[in-house]
């Protein structure tokens, strides 16, 4: 026999320590990585069999065994597939080189010209490093392989370290072993029990249980031995090994949906989300092209406690070839698409080895456009034909939604219209957008809208009167992510958002703006001493005093200049960290010509404009607009205070 001993370049074992301590966190993927170069290799045998259909047996099953050996502790992964010449191993087993940047940069200038050097990340899974993973879990890997064709085998033996063994060797039959002899077991530290039956079985249960040839082991048990008759003979048992498939190799995903039961759809959407019930709806895509790949998606019924945690995983399964990726790659799908289950499985991808290259893949980020817009179509298509469902899928995830509009400029004219608020038109009912459009008046030219804490605070504000009173239908934002939609969303339909709290406002025809605008400038010039008064005792706290349209029946409200932020988002803020560094806030006071308080304070200051009780009653209605639109008193003690003294002043005390 010929025996090389051969030693790893520097740049090799370089590469060969990142791979063994830095590449992976969870340790046990080390099968799923050696299971599917074995799926590789039979795949291989079986593309060669089109062209040359001796290389396999009439009826030749192939398959991947896994044989456990408790008492040498070791783990050996058989396939009968391609298997490999010396030359090939040497090649793709002893040069880790060919894993690394020089030899993928040699392939990305294969590529056509708009490749990217993010390839690289997604290249690293096609030249074999995940076989290094091995070396996790075991102080010494052996292979033995025998290429298709040939009569001599080759032996490959390596501890990981500065070199590595090729000889000549011995094989019944084409195809490879890899024999694993596997590190103490250290659970803290991720080496379970690898030769355990149950281990194996759990492994390859979740990471490889959709590729298409059978993952086979033996199981070893006890059962009680028994009579003629085929009673249990009490006290003697008997060792019985058994051979079992430990994968389905049925994926759901590619079956045709008339060959799926409901029942099975439901079984595979509780095993990958863990929830306890039934997805309200499905959604299977494939997408053919530049790159290929297929998705089953699910939309829950009920959200999960933790939609909202900071900390809180999401993601789509990821498949490369029916092998699991990614539990949960977050890079599939936008944070507001968060809720959405499902796996997703490409043909055309590598097996990535980190998560930080999936982030740069170009092919994910195609994927994740496309996924993205189709499941908002299908969302979109779900509203228009069952709007109920939506309604109570929205009730579920509508505020995750709404995250959207603030952060997918791309599809924020996709998103919008899927959205739900409450509207004064309605006091059960929530509107869409669309629906808000279609009932403005004629000469409406905005979408009226107004944010608060609660629809109870919003429909108590003195802002709607005038819209009362014109008939106008205003939205209720009472959602904190409101505030995100509303600084994101400008336009909708051609119609400007507009805040009934900010700037000036201006309700019905032409007409009778042009008599309202001449109406308020006569009466300004009556009361522009009493505002100028008001400007100066309240300049800590507003910015301007000035007559209102708005108010038909409160003596004042204030309100915000067009780029204002709302009540609502300032104190957000400020409650946030390094909110402390937001400034104080001015705001307009407006003031009721017509109300009894404004006329009559009017005309106490133009009796004496010295008088020292008009500076309280000026503090008193400035607390009295902040308390009528829900925001906190800047000194709730002298508020009280003032109306103590006015209480006591009126009742004649």
């Amino acid at each position: 026999m010929s025996t090389e001993t051969r030693a790893f370049q520097a740049e090799t074992r370089q590469l060969l320590d990142i791979v063994i301590h830095s590449l992976y966190s969870n340790k046990e993927i080390f099968l799923r990585e050696l299971i599917s170069n074995s799926s590789d290799a039979l795949d291989r045998l079986r593309f060669e069999a089109l062209t040359h259909p001796e290389v396999m047996e009439k009826d030749e099953v192939l398959e991947i065994r896994l044989e456990a050996d408790a008492d040498a502790h070791t783990l050996s992964i058989i396939d009968n597939g391609i298997g490999m010449s010396r030359d090939e191993v040497i090649e793709n087993l002893g040069t880790i080189a060919k894993s690394g940047t020089r030899e993928l940069m040699s392939k990305l200038e294969e590529q056509p010209a708009d490749s990217s050097p993010e390839q690289v990340a997604s290249l690293i899974g096609q030249f074999g490093v995940g076989f290094y993973s091995a070396f996790m879990v075991a102080d010494r890997v052996t292979v033995v392989t025998r290429r298709q064709g040939e009569e001599v085998a080759t032996r490959w033996d390596s501890e990981g370290g500065g070199e590595y063994e090729v000889t000549d060797d011995h094989r019944f039959a084409r195809g490879t072993t890899v024999t694993l002899h596997l590190k103490p077991v250290d659970e803290e530290h991720g080496l379970e029990n690898f030769t355990d039956f149950f281990v194996i079985q759990r492994i390859v249960k979740r990471y490889s249980d959709f590729i298409p040839y059978a993952v086979k082991t033996e199981q070893t048990r006890e059962e009680p031995e028994r009579d003629e008759s085929g009673a249990p003979i009490e006290g003697k048992t008997k060792t019985v090994v058994e051979e079992v498939i430990l994968n389905s190799m049925k994926p759901i995903w590619t079956r045709p949906a008339s060959e799926v039961s409901d029942e099975e759809i439901n079984e595979f959407y509780r095993h990958i989300s863990h929830d306890w019930t039934d997805p309200l709806d499905v959604v299977r895509l494939h997408a053919e092209g530049r790159i290929e790949y297929q998705a089953l998606l699910f939309l829950p019924s009920k959200a999960p406690f933790d939609l909202y945690y900071r900390d809180q995983s999401y993601g789509l399964q990821l498949y490369v070839r029916r092998i699991l990726i990614m539990d949960r790659c977050e890079e599939l799908l936008p944070t507001y698409l968060r809720f959405v289950k499902g796996v997703v499985d490409s043909s055309d991808l590598p097996l990535n080895v980190s998560r930080e290259m999936i982030q740069h893949d170009r092919h994910i980020t195609q994927m994740r456009r496309w996924l993205t817009r189709k499941v908002l179509d299908h969302l979109g298509t779900m509203k228009k034909d069952d709007e109920d469902k939506f309604i109570g899928l929205f009730k579920e995830f509508g505020r995750v939604l709404k995250e959207g509009v603030a952060s997918d400029a791309d599809n924020k004219d996709r998103i919008a219209p899927l959205l739900y608020f409450p509207t004064s038109h309605d006091e059960e009912k929530p509107t869409t957008l669309d629906g808000y459009v279609e009932r403005m008046k004629d000469e409406q030219d905005a979408i009226y809208y107004l944010t608060g804490e609660s629809r109870g605070v919003i429909e108590a504000s003195p802002h709607l009167e005038a819209f009362r009173a014109k008939e106008y239908e205003v939205l209720y934002l009472d959602d904190p992510v409101d505030e995100m939609v509303v600084q994101s969303l400008n336009t909708y339909q051609e119609k400007p958002l507009k805040s009934v709290g900010k700037g000036e406002i201006e309700l019905g025809s032409e007409e009778e703006r042009e008599k309202a605008k001449e109406e308020l400038k006569e009466k300004k010039d009556d009361y522009e001493s009493l505002l100028g008064f008001l400007q100066t005792s309240l300049d800590d706290h507003i910015k301007e005093a000035r007559l209102s349209a708005r108010l038909t029946s409160s003596p004042a409200c204030l309100v915000g200049s067009e780029f204002d932020l709302s009540p609502q988002l300032e104190r957000m803020l400020r409650q946030t960290e390094g909110g402390e560094r937001i400034g104080k806030q001015k705001r307009i006071l407006e003031i009721n010509p017509d109300h009894p308080i404004a006329t009559q304070l009017r005309t106490r200051h133009e009796q004496n404009a010295d008088d020292p009780k008009l500076a309280g009653y000026a503090q008193l209605l400035h607390g009295y607009a902040l308390l009528a639109e829900g925001s906190p008193l800047p000194d709730p003690g002298n508020f009280n205070r003032l109306v103590a003294e006015l209480m006591t002043e009126q009742l004649g005390g």
